[in-house]
């Protein structure tokens, strides 16, 4: 008969129940302030990305927690291992050394362009087609190389910069401009902030579309998490939940 010493049962314990407790741990998500998609206020993280990672890892039986960090601190804890995962990330190659990037598209960064729903305005996808309306952006800010150069050369010719978004599609609004250029959630966030839903049209094409993802830490090998993740938000997008939980955000 083996006598159980101390030294052997705190062996024992170790062996046993060290891994399940580490297996059950929550997982560590950073993330940065980028309403509408995740951000803190009050103390509260929400965003529509949030509901979205929130029901993934629900599904999944996966306690999360999240943290609302600078980009470059929430990045660098990926690249050493400090945490998890982060979203939403775009995908580079340099990025990809470090970390594990969901196959799956988390969340689509649309630029939109926004009328009233009144105006008898048309879009094909061609700027040069609203070279005679009265376009509304943000002063300083970048709508992607398509639209940027369209107003750098002129293809735009009127353009009325505001400092701001709510500034901006106020304006809209008023209609002091007719078309206005926007992150596609930004836009119908802030109109969900003024209760205007209702009153604005989102032209179909999109302007531009860049794709940003999950991406783990390669130093907390969870290729298996992440694989679970793809299945999961895969599953989403074809039972609708997915697109549900998006307009329920902006209802």
């Amino acid at each position: 008969m083996i006598k159980l010493t101390l030294k052997n049962a705190l062996c024992l314990f170790i062996l046993l129940f060290l891994p399940l407790k580490l297996m059950s741990q929550p997982l560590q998500l950073v993330t940065l302030q980028y309403p509408p998609y995740e951000y803190q206020e009050n103390g509260e993280i929400k965003g529509v990305v949030i509901d979205l990672v929130t029901e993934i890892f629900n599904r999944m039986n996966k306690q999360i927690e999240i943290s609302v960090l600078p980009w470059a601190r929430a990045i660098s804890y990926i690249e050493k291992g400090s945490a998890d995962a982060i979203f939403t990330a775009y995908k580079t190659p340099e990025r990809e050394i470090f970390a594990d990037y969901s196959t799956e598209v988390l969340m689509p960064q649309v630029v939109s362009l926004f009328t009233n729903k009144d105006a008898n305005i048309s879009f094909d996808g061609h700027l040069k087609q609203l070279k005679d309306v009265n376009f509304g952006v943000v002063n300083k800010v970048s709508y992607g190389k398509k639209v940027d150069l369209a107003i750098q050369r002129k293809v735009l010719s009127k353009v009325q910069k505001a400092n701001s978004g709510e500034l901006n599609m106020k304006k809209l609004l008023a209609g002091r401009i007719d078309v206005l250029v926007s992150n596609k959630y930004g836009a119908w966030d802030i109109l969900k902030k003024l209760n205007k839903q209702e009153l604005v049209t989102e032209l179909s094409p999109e302007v531009q579309n860049v794709p940003s993802y999950m991406a783990f830490s390669k130093k907390r090998n969870l290729t298996h998490i992440r694989d679970k993740f793809d299945f999961i938000l895969k599953e989403m997008k074809l039972d609708g939940s997915y697109n549900k939980i998006i307009k329920a955000y902006f209802k």
